[in-house]
């Protein structure tokens, strides 16, 4: 079976067995979606991919002749940033896993609800449309094109990797996806998920941020979902849970990668169902709370070692924004220190007016692993130590090793990661970020530059496609 609408569809569905994929399509037609292209023979899935533009493929996991796995490998090899979506009549990890290391965005259980894969469908073509409006800005994003320039107003930030961010996050604070922001400690997530709340409708609403490292197995559930009077025998009075205290606002779950495996599972129902028991009752109270969650993890890597579960991943990873560490955004470590000596000195009750030269040259050569949070700390600790009008590089005694290309030349010993890391680095900047010609001199195939890109957030090089 083989079934193309006249009309370009932007949805693919594979599989073997014709009454589905005429079910599929009565379910997402019936809900106002656009027709999907249909296809029972996986062979041919390449033929279609080379010649109309899917934004979403369904692909079933055990077909004849070539399996779902085999196909989304060849899809994501050719056409790496269609999304792929797994569908299969076994609930197993090892193969969702699987999947995601292959490049799949979800992986869908039969049968089918017919509630969540329209709502898959409907978060991928959203997903799809926000990615093209910024694509429109051109590929180099710019800070007087943003606009509501002062919801950012916060953040202290020059360099045009942080013009993209900004973009990004004007893009989804309107929609009501679930956001996952990575990058390295002291980054300024947090800050990034409050501009998100801030420019969403949900801001007349409660902004919680959560540190889920510091939850245990015990105090998980009374914590997030609350307890009745009396639920057990320290319980006085009745307690509302983060999840409830958030309601009709947005949850930020900081380190979201601490969290047990065990307690991932109970965390992801009430995101899914929306609805939750507090300890000792048996009231169902619905929740209304957006998720945007962060992490200094490849949370990739911890799905495939078995420390995160996939299906919340899948769930919570609606958009992603890469944070960029201090060291990549070279343009913003004096202004950020000029801003942090302002804010310390007069809280200090000093009178530092300016960094030395000698001290901006020094932290030029820094590279801050602790990023905004480490810099903030240097500076306000050589405000106390200064006595003059200027803040010297004497000041930093202690405070900010030197890194300069001497103690590069003798001390430098680096991982093999970070070896790998800097030589695609500098092929793809030789390549001009050109993808197919990088992967042939690195003799890897493009799906694998992909995700070379994401694993080592190589996102700040200007890549074009041909």
């Amino acid at each position: 079976m083989e079934s193309i609408p006249h009309k370009h569809s932007p949805v693919l569905v594979v599989d073997d067995d014709e009454g589905l994929l005429l079910s599929i399509k009565a379910t997402l037609v019936s809900s106002g979606l656009p027709e999907p292209a249909l296809v029972s023979d996986s062979r041919r899935v390449m033929d279609l991919v080379r010649e109309y533009d899917f934004q979403l493929i369904l692909l079933d996991l055990m077909m004849p002749h070539l399996t779902g796995m085999e196909v989304l490998r060849k899809i994501k090899e050719k056409s790496p940033d269609v999304e792929c979506v797994i569908v299969s009549a076994i609930d197993d990890v090892a193969s969702a896993v699987q999947a995601m290391s292959l490049g799949a965005s979800d992986y869908l259980v039969k049968p089918l609800n017919s509630e969540k894969l329209i709502a898959l469908v409907n978060r991928t073509l959203e997903k799809h449309s926000l990615q093209h409006e910024l694509q429109q800005f051109g590929r180099k994003k710019v800070f007087s094109n943003l606009n509501n320039p002062e919801a950012f107003k916060d953040i202290v930030a020059e360099d045009e990797t942080m013009a993209l961010i900004f973009h990004q996050v004007e893009a989804v604070a309107g929609t009501d996806y679930s956001v996952v922001i990575s990058g390295e400690s002291g980054t300024g997530k947090e800050m990034l998920a409050r501009v998100i709340h801030k420019l969403s409708t949900r801001s007349n609403a409660p902004f919680y941020a959560v540190n889920m490292a510091s939850f245990s197995k015990t105090i998980f559930e009374d914590e997030f979902f609350g307890h009745t009077k009396g639920a057990y025998t320290d319980a006085s009075s009745e307690k509302i849970g983060f999840f409830e205290a958030a309601n009709g606002g947005t949850l930020f779950l900081d380190e979201i990668t601490e969290l047990d495996p065990s307690l991932q599972g109970k965390l992801l129902r009430v995101i899914e169902e929306r609805e939750l028991y507090r300890l000792g009752s048996t009231e169902i109270r619905n929740v209304d709370v957006r998720i945007i969650a962060a992490t200094n993890r490849d949370i990739n890597e911890e799905i495939l070692r078995g420390g995160f579960r996939s299906d919340l991943y899948y769930r919570i990873n609606m958009y992603n924004i890469k944070m960029p560490p201090l060291r990549e955004r070279k343009k913003d470590i004096l202004p950020i220190a000029r801003h942090f000596l302002k804010t310390h000195a007069s809280a200090n009750d000093k009178k530092i007016g300016m960094l030395a030269p000698d001290l901006e040259q020094r932290l030029m050569q820094y590279s801050c692993p602790g990023n905004v949070r480490e810099l903030e700390n240097i500076i306000a600790a050589a405000v106390l130590q200064e006595k003059g009008k200027t803040l010297t590089l004497g000041a930093t005694l202690n405070l900010l090793p030197y890194e300069g290309p001497e103690r590069r030349k003798n001390l430098e010993l680096v991982s093999l990661e970070e070896i790998e890391k800097r030589h695609i680095e500098k092929v793809l900047e030789i390549t001009g970020g050109n993808r197919p010609k990088a992967a042939k001199i690195l003799g890897v195939n493009v799906s694998t530059v992909y995700r070379k890109i994401e694993k080592y957030s190589l996102g700040h090089i200007n890549y074009s496609e041909i």
